[in-house]
This record gives structure tokens, sequence and C-alpha cells, in this order.
């Protein structure tokens, strides 16, 4: 079995979570989230609760990423736990999933450029030439990876406390810090509170995506027992600060009706902060802030197909690497699916797909925490999930009730990601 080589550790893992997580999820989904919760208390609320997710996850990704570390992220963990039509579902479904959250952030570095240079019409192929020169990136190896994913996303984090630490100042000279949870009743949206939550939640679960990361590249950390679980919460408690601050900052500055109604509510924050520089301010921190998130996405995607080509006969193509440790062939054909992606043309859509498809595979991946923990009591764990079963089982039912919620709330997208998950058997039966 072709292995990768052995190159990462937690400095990587924690900047493969910020650079996949910290991005087009938390510049969109504010706009997003206050359409459907136009209060203060629960907009933060949501914030909160989707990074209490995914440090909960963490804890329970950790024992299993620790424990067994592979290439293919939640792929590997199915296979382990379920056998492997399970293992090919999730698979499939995850590897779907990163490709459209590598078109999905694409798509936004590409409306930055395209604002900045005033080109609007050249959204399209501006996104095509970000997946493809992340593609090269990826290309020239392991170690190429690691320097530019290192790099790119300590920018990031950086530039985002910046913007975040400027809007708190003037919030704080200006005395609206008092203002931004205001003791007055929640405004329920007239759809229904839960069928708002639901959508909000979708957009959060985008934007908090990507705190596996590190999982996607288990056999190729130097000291998976003790990495791993450092960059897992490592990333999402990062992660967490920025975006709670962000959006702390966000409500401080603008009325929350004006974040509704913008799409992009961090640049009419700039704007008000540093004047009319402010939106061509943000848009340089998008331009400079998302190719790690596109390199991250395209990173994990490739790491998927590459492990279902170790295991999968007729996929025996995607399993091979250059020298360099790049899955080159497994590599080419997510460009292909991403592309593909980018042909809908539509952010929102894919964010609603892609939720959908990273919840349905973390419930296996939670599901399989137990499944171990029953089969193979006696397997080394250089992690325990804590609080486990009750921190495991809070994370279980909250997924399967936010799957339900989704199918309520959005029928037509929820659909859409079923009939992609259910092609995955008979591609299981053709490739088998």
């Amino acid at each position: 079995m072709k292995r990768l080589p052995s190159v990462f550790n937690s400095s990587f893992g924690i900047a493969v979570a910020v650079g996949s997580m910290i991005g087009a999820g938390i510049l969109r989904a504010p706009h997003d989230v206050a359409m459907q919760l136009p209060n203060p208390w629960l907009f933060l609320g949501v914030w909160v609760l989707g990074g209490g997710y995914a440090l909960l996850g963490a804890n329970a990704i950790a024992e299993l990423g620790a424990m067994r570390p592979r290439s293919g992220g939640q792929y590997a963990i199915a296979r382990q736990a379920f056998g492997p039509f399970t293992a090919f579902v999730v698979g499939w479904n995850d590897w779907l999933s990163c490709c459209g959250a590598t078109a999905a952030v694409s798509i936004v570095f590409a409306e930055a450029v395209t604002v900045l240079i005033a080109r609007p019409s050249l959204t399209l192929p501006v996104s095509l030439a970000a997946a493809i020169a992340a593609c090269l990136v990826l290309w020239r190896g392991s170690r190429a990876l690691n320097n530019a994913q290192t790099v790119a996303s300590v920018v990031k984090f950086l530039g985002f406390l910046a913007l975040t630490a400027a809007c708190l100042l003037w919030a704080l000279r200006h005395e609206r810090l008092a203002d931004v949870v205001p003791a007055t009743p929640a405004t329920l949206p007239s759809s229904g509170l839960l069928i708002a939550l639901v959508v909000a939640l979708q957009g959060v679960i985008f934007a908090y995506d990507g705190w596996t990361g590190v999982i996607y590249f288990g056999e190729e950390t130097q000291n998976p027992g003790r990495d791993i679980p450092r960059a897992l919460f490592g990333g999402v408690i990062a992660t967490m600060v920025v975006y709670i601050l962000l959006n702390v900052a966000l409500i401080a500055v603008l009325p929350i009706q004006t974040i509704a109604a913008d799409a992009l509510p961090t640049a009419t924050a700039a704007t008000v902060v540093f004047g009319a520089s402010g939106d061509t301010l943000v848009r340089w921190l998008v331009v400079i802030a998302l190719p790690s998130g596109i390199l991250a996405n395209l990173g994990m995607a490739s790491r998927v197909s590459f492990a279902l080509g170790r295991d999968t006969t007729r996929l025996s193509r995607l399993g091979d690497a250059n020298d360099a440790g790049t899955p080159g062939a497994s590599l080419a054909l997510c460009a292909v699916v991403t592309l593909g992606f980018l042909a809908t043309g539509t952010f929102a859509r894919v964010v609603t797909l892609c939720s959908v498809l990273f919840v349905a595979s973390y419930v296996v991946s939670f599901a399989a925490v137990f499944r171990l923990r029953k089969v193979e009591p006696d397997t080394p764990r250089p992690f325990r999930a804590i609080w486990h079963p009750y921190s495991t089982g809070v994370l279980l039912v909250g997924s399967i009730l936010f799957l339900g919620g989704t199918a309520v709330a959005s029928p037509r997208d929820a659909l859409l990601a079923a009939g992609l998950v259910l092609l995955s058997y008979p591609a299981y039966r053709l490739l088998r």
C-alpha cells in the first residue's frame, strides 16, 4: 500500500483547520444568519452554538484520528468502524463536500478580485484560475503544501484579528459596545424560530467546517497521537475566538437590520470604521486570506479520493503518488469536480449542499466512536473523548435533528444532497 511521507506536525494541522474554516463562511454567513435571526442575542447565540458543536466534535474525532491515523479523513474512520460499503458512502459524500467547499471559497475569492479590478463578468474565470493555482501548489508536494498553508493561514488569522480589533476599538470609542445585546425580547422570524434556526445553522456549520482538517493528513503527521488532538482543539478554539469577536464587532458597528440587508457586512463595517477605503481594505483581506482555504479544502479532497483509490481496485490509479508525496491523479479528479461545482455559479446553493453533506458524514463518525469503543475496547487510544458517551451522544442527536430540520426548511436542496449521496450506491456496485 502506497503511503505518503510523514512531514506534518500540529502547527500544520492548526494551519489547515484555520485555513479551511476562516474565510468565505465568516464573510458571507453573518448576512444569512441576521436575515433569519434579526436579534443580537439570537445572532450571537448561533455562532456560539456552532462553535460548541465543532469543539465537541473535535473531542470525538481526536480519539479516532489519533487511534489509527490514515489519509482520507472520515472515510478512513468509517472503514475502520463499519466496513467498506459505509466507508465508500462516507468517502463519496466527504469528497464531494470538500470539492464543493473549494468551489464556494473560490467564488468568494473571485468576487473580491473582480470588484477590485471592476470586471464583474470575470468571476467564473478568476474562480477557475484560483482553483488551478491551488492545484499547482499541491502538485509540488507535501513540503510545499506545509510551507504555503502555514504562512497563508497565519497571515489570514492576523488579518481577521486586526479587522476585528479595529471595529471593537471604534465601537469602544463611540460607546457602542453596551448596545451589542440590548435587553429586548427576541424578534421571532415570521417563518418560525426553529426553521429560522436551522437555516441560520446551515451557514454557521459551513463557516466552521474544516475543523477536522488534520485527520485527512493523518498518516502524513509525524506524531499523530500528540499532534492530531492538539491541531483539532487548537484550530477550533482559534476560529471560535475570531468568529465570536468579529460578530460582536459587526453588531457593535452596524444595526442588525443592516447586516441582514448586506451580502458582505464586514466590508460595510470597515467602511464605517475606516471611511471610503474600508470596503477596498476588506476586499484585499479576502484576496489575501482565501487562497489558504482553497488550498486546504482541495488538499483534503485529494486525500479522500487517494484513500478510496488505495482500497478500490478499479480506482487504483487514484491511489498513486509522485516522489514529492502528491496524489497526482486524485488531485486532477478533484480539480475537475470542483470546476463542476463552480459551474452552478451560486454560493448559497453550494453552502446548503455542503452543510448537509458535512453533517451526514459527522453522524457516521460520531457513531464510530461508540462502535469502536465496543468492538475494539483494548486498542490503544492516545486520546480518549472527554465525557463520552454523553458528549458524543449530544453530538449525534444534534446532527440528526439538524438533518431533519434541513429537510423541512430547505427540501429542494436536501433532496439534491440526498440524491448525491444515493449516487454512491451504483458507483460502489460499479467499482467493486
